[in-house]
């Protein structure tokens, strides 16, 4: 039988989500085809605090990514219709790009990642398994509201970045143009729009992790 037709069970999610968390917090994610954008860019020399301020938003970018991947794990784990936890998974795999880029613009900058990652990515994870639990349109309005919120923090980090930090800058724009690209596809898919209690719930834990992640 090949992989794409095999029907996996409970206990098979469950291991691929347990190898998918180590690859997330220890650096060897599974990635897609595609080039890293600040692959043909040109690395300008920067002063010390915009390498400083650069390496501390792509921490916090990293982690957002680790978020990501617990958030859509946990949501694929509960997920009820198997073309929604495809979906999820498709994503996944996307943002692992992000992971992986991010990882490597933070080596080049000078710094670590985030040493918080398995809080972000535990802490995601149930987050992401209840939001599946509660019904895949909430669990897919869930991503929807999550993207959007990424969106804006990159807009933000764009107008911090100098204009000279052409790598940095190349792959927070790829990864703007993917996190709406996956907001629309959970709105599409019939995501349901959250109440707003929920959505200032978010903004309050996302502002935990960047504060956390901008230090740590």
């Amino acid at each position: 039988m090949s992989l794409e037709k095999r029907q996996f069970s409970a206990l098979d999610h469950f291991l691929i989500n347990i190898d998918t968390g180590i690859r997330t917090m220890f650096g060897a994610p599974e990635i897609t085809e595609r080039v890293n954008p600040a692959k043909d860019q040109v690395e300008t020399e920067l002063n010390d605090s915009e390498k400083e301020l650069a390496g501390r938003l792509m921490r916090i970018n990293h982690a957002g990514e680790v978020s990501a991947q617990g958030l859509y794990q946990g949501q694929a784990l509960t997920a009820k219709l198997p073309e929604v936890r495809q979906q999820l998974e498709r994503a996944a795999q996307e943002e692992n790009d992000h992971l992986a880029w991010c990882e490597k613009r933070c080596k080049e900058l000078g710094t670590h990642v985030s040493y918080l990652s398995p809080f972000w990515y535990f802490g995601s994870l149930t987050i992401g398994a209840i939001a599946g639990k509660a019904g895949d349109q909430w669990s897919l309005g869930f991503v929807s509201e999550t993207e959007h919120q990424v969106v804006r923090h990159l807009d933000e980090h764009l107008a911090q970045i100098s204009e000279n930090d052409h790598k940095s800058r190349a792959i927070l724009e790829q990864m703007k143009e993917d996190e709406l690209h996956h907001a629309v596809i959970a709105e599409d898919a019939g995501g349901a729009n959250l109440p707003g209690a929920v959505k200032a719930a978010m903004k309050v834990s996302s502002k935990v992790m960047t504060t956390g992640a901008y230090y740590l």
